[in-house]
């Protein structure tokens, strides 16, 4: 329940809290920094995927925006306060500045294994660290059902029923963690926390993927991942001016 208050506080930080000194904090698109900060062998594709590769093994991860996410979950997304999209708030705005926060910060995550006879990505082991020390863990489906709980009066009626269509979307979309299997591909999203409004740059960290097993289907070999994006951050004023924050 602490990391719920958290990430909320997150949210106020970033779009309220500042309005009392004329301006809202400003961030922008999370996208690959530069290929010398990335793992050795990695490529970024035109689309923000960061791919690792080693021989013929494949790690995806690309961020995911809103507006992206709300696509394609268009019909989960036109409901206002009422949307069931699990990973935005839909169309939904504050109504005194009409802009709509981010709920989590997310990324889509692909595995190809063409080259081990069995591998495995556990998505909860995958942690954010940002430039200025903050870390981010990842949200597991038991976090966001509980999450998403606290809606619920009396578990039943339409909240309810919403909450059962968040629960449906997020446990056919997540990224599963299971074993790939040569010759197999696995792909899904990844959520975070909201990035605090100071966190300029990230590096995601994939921990302990499990690229050999022994005959007690225990790991033998494993291998971290590293992925590196940024963003700008600054200021937006009532006039729509943007000051940019260098650092």
């Amino acid at each position: 329940m602490r990391q719920l208050t958290t990430w909320m506080g997150v949210i106020l930080t970033g779009m309220v809290m500042a309005s009392g000194c004329g301006y809202l904090h400003y961030v922008g698109t999370l996208k690959p920094a530069d290929e010398a900060l990335q793992e050795a062998g990695a490529e970024i594709s035109d689309d923000g995927t960061v791919t690792f590769m080693k021989d013929r093994l494949e790690v995806s991860l690309r961020p995911m925006t809103d507006e992206e996410l709300n696509r394609q979950f268009a019909a989960a997304s036109k409901s206002g306060p009422k949307s069931t999209n699990p990973y935005t708030y839909g169309n939904s705005k504050y109504w005194d500045i009409q802009k709509t926060p981010q709920r989590f910060t997310v990324f889509r995550l692909k595995v190809k294994n063409y080259q081990y006879p069995k591998a495995r990505l556990d998505p909860l082991k995958i942690i954010v660290e940002a430039d200025n020390g903050r870390e981010y863990g990842a949200l597991s489906l038991q976090q966001l059902k509980l999450y998403y709980g606290t809606y619920i009066v009396g578990y039943r009626g339409n909240e309810y029923d919403r909450y059962e269509k968040r629960k449906d979307i997020l446990g056919q979309t997540l990224y599963p963690g299971d074993a790939i299997f040569s010759g197999q591909e696995q792909e899904g999203y990844v959520l975070f926390p909201p990035l605090h409004p100071d966190v300029r740059r990230i590096t995601v960290q994939v921990r302990d993927m499990v690229l050999r097993f022994d005959f007690r289907d225990e790991p033998v070999e494993t291998i971290d991942i590293r992925f590196s994006f940024e963003r700008e951050i600054g200021r937006i004023y009532a006039d729509d001016r943007i000051e940019f924050l260098k650092g």
